[in-house]
């Protein structure tokens, strides 16, 4: 059984002082990943975000891609591999034991404020107003318990999924329902150095399962875990499995999470790949990916950012009708504007 994990973010403690805000992703291996890198490099430009992409790599991340993300005008960091204790756990994904190193950006403590983005997401719309959610949480969209790797769990042999909770409720039986669980391919969180010595420490005690590093940030921060709208992290199996609560036009971000729905491996043979919505969301990162205009220079950087703001969103209408769809009363994010 896991340790009782209490979270030094949530402890009092001096902070250094940080000078700015920033996205940040995790790349590892020699493979295409670094494709997806470019994409949300150039979708973040595209949304005109006011703040950089930081890109933690691994060693193992070759020197030609570094300079690819350099040139997109990535803040490129390297940091070591973290690993889990040794044991027999079958993991979801084979490559989901490398995503514990993603635990190193809690060092990251000259920003004051970050949004973790995974590199198979895309931001179509501008999200910079995520960084004046209160202090002191950590924010992420709800996760859904309805696919198949989620056999091995109590929610999925029930059909309880907290996306609908009255569809198939949670047993009396069997206590109280499950605590509310993040996806961890986006979330909003701060730096700080009590936080990072504290989770490497906890990483070592407590023993893996199917979801890794996502299980363990969820059983870490799950006392100060706030829910954001699925909007800031649209899963793509929502588009099949919670159709009703998907609102697709009203979507900023879209995480090609599904197997088969890399844009950059793409081909449209896996389940539920040639459904309309994921082809044409497909074409709208490949729209980004190839629009030789959205490549960084520095010049064209300095000038759009002269030019001012985007024109303010008001979300707050369809923040209201998420909350009303369900129990789970969502964490409105703050004013575009």
């Amino acid at each position: 059984m896991a340790p009782e994990l209490v979270p030094a973010s949530v402890k009092p403690a001096a902070k250094p002082v940080a000078l700015s805000r920033a996205y940040v992703t995790f790349l590892a291996g020699t493979g295409d990943y670094v494709k997806g890198v470019v994409g949300l490099a150039k979708g973040l430009r595209r949304a005109r975000s006011a703040y950089p992409l930081v890109v933690a790599v691994l060693p193992d991340v070759p020197a030609e891609h570094r300079l690819i993300l350099e040139e997109q005008g990535c803040v490129v960091r390297e940091i070591e591999p973290v690993y889990p204790p040794e044991n027999q756990t079958q993991f979801a994904m084979a490559y989901y034991v490398i995503n514990y190193s993603k635990l190193r950006i809690w060092e990251f403590v000259e920003y004051s404020k970050m949004i973790y983005l995974d590199g198979d997401i895309q931001v179509f719309d501008n999200i910079d107003h995520l960084f004046d959610l209160e202090d002191g949480y950590f924010y992420a969209v709800m996760d859904c318990f309805c696919e198949k790797t989620w056999s091995h769990t109590p929610q999925y042999a029930i059909g309880y999924c907290q996306q609908c909770p009255d569809r198939v409720r949670w047993p009396d039986e069997m206590g109280p329902p499950p605590a509310l669980y993040f996806n961890a391919g986006m979330f909003v969180y701060e730096p700080s150095l009590a936080t990072y010595h504290d989770l490497l420490s906890a990483v070592k005690v407590t023993p893996p399962t199917s979801f890794a590093e996502q299980d363990f940030l969820n059983m870490y921060f799950r006392n100060v875990y706030k829910p954001i709208p699925l909007a800031y992290n649209l899963i793509l199996a929502m588009l099949w499995r919670h159709p009703e609560n998907v609102e697709l036009e009203k979507v900023k971000v879209v995480h090609y999470c599904a197997a088969g729905s890399k844009p950059w491996r793409y081909t449209g043979k896996e389940e539920n790949m040639q459904r309309e919505d994921i082809k044409m969301l497909v074409k709208k990162w490949w729209d980004i990916y190839e629009d030789e205009s959205l490549d960084y220079k520095k010049k064209a950087a300095v000038a759009a950012a002269a030019q001012g703001e985007a024109e303010p969103v008001n979300m707050e209408p369809f923040f209201a009708a998420l909350s009303e769809a369900g129990e789970v009363q969502y964490v409105t994010a703050p004013s575009a504007a």
